[in-house]
């Protein structure tokens, strides 16, 4: 199988947070930047969590209007703070490019195919692209009637309100031979509550049989890291589509290196199709 891109990655919110105290965990945004390269296409959470903190951080309160209308605010004070990290620790003969999507640009073919060939071009220019919802300029109302309207023409959908779809959406878009998402635990556990019961392989050598292995393992995920994360649930459901069109997934904890969970040096949980 032919692959264009390498790597497309995720990172969560809480995985780029010193939570203990409440800024930026720069280690890890060092970490990420010693190792990113085109070729590497780099999905990111965070603006709005980064937002809130810096909005506390200069007020020394937090917004007190509509939930919806803080996260939009928010995501709007951190998507500049999230990219400047990016830009200070990627290498700096490497371009970086901010891509801000949303569901839309994934159901529509031109639209896919304009996002395809940026990201190719990005690729061969020697760029990375930085990928992230564009919650700022998104209205939930308005995108659960377009979502909505395009299921009743019985299409498939993709929501991508959820980073780890759109990393999954895209490593399909461009053919990737791995993806990787990032999250605050070590993989998927057998037992959410006991991290000794980490699943290290779930692989198959055909698509039947990788599907059921993962539809299993789903039964005992229940419960996210926060209020609005989606779980470990729904990261196998996105791993599994990823997964059946020949991508490797592998889901590890943020405080690794890429590599030694790419080239499983580290504790991890691997998907896919063998042979």
């Amino acid at each position: 199988m032919h692959y264009d891109f390498d790597l497309v990655g995720k990172i969560g919110s809480m995985a780029l947070i010193r939570q203990e105290e409440a800024d930026l965990d720069y280690n890890i945004f060092s970490r990420l930047g010693r190792e990113l390269r085109p070729g590497m296409i780099w999905v990111t959470s965070g603006a709005a969590e980064i937002g809130r903190l810096d909005y506390i951080k200069r007020t020394g309160r937090e917004l007190t209007c509509d939930s919806m209308d803080a996260k939009t605010d928010y995501a709007a004070q951190g998507q500049a703070i999230l990219m400047e990290q990016y830009r200070h620790f990627i290498r700096q003969e490497y371009s970086v490019r901010q891509v801000l999507v949303e569901h839309q640009h994934f159901n529509d073919a031109e639209k896919r195919e304009h996002i395809r060939r940026l990201f190719l071009r990005a690729r061969d220019q020697g760029a990375i692209p930085i990928v992230n919802y564009n919650d700022p300029v998104s209205d939930e109302e308005n995108r659960k009637w377009e979502l909505s309207a395009l299921r009743r023409e019985q299409r498939e959908v993709h929501e991508c309100v959820d980073n780890d779809e759109t990393a999954a959406v895209i490593a399909g878009l461009v053919t990737a031979r791995m993806l990787l998402i990032m999250t605050s635990t070590e993989g998927i556990y057998a037992d959410p509550k006991d991290p000794s019961t980490l699943v290290r392989d779930v692989l198959a050598h055909d698509a039947h049989t990788l599907t059921a292995r993962v539809r299993e393992l789903q039964r005992h995920c229940l419960g996210s890291s926060r209020t609005g994360a989606n779980g470990a649930h729904a990261k196998l459901e996105y791993a599994l589509e990823a997964a059946l069109r020949g991508t490797t997934v592998i889901i590890g904890h943020g405080r690794h290196r890429i590599s030694d969970l790419t080239e499983g040096r580290v504790p991890c949980t691997r998907i896919g199709i063998e042979g």
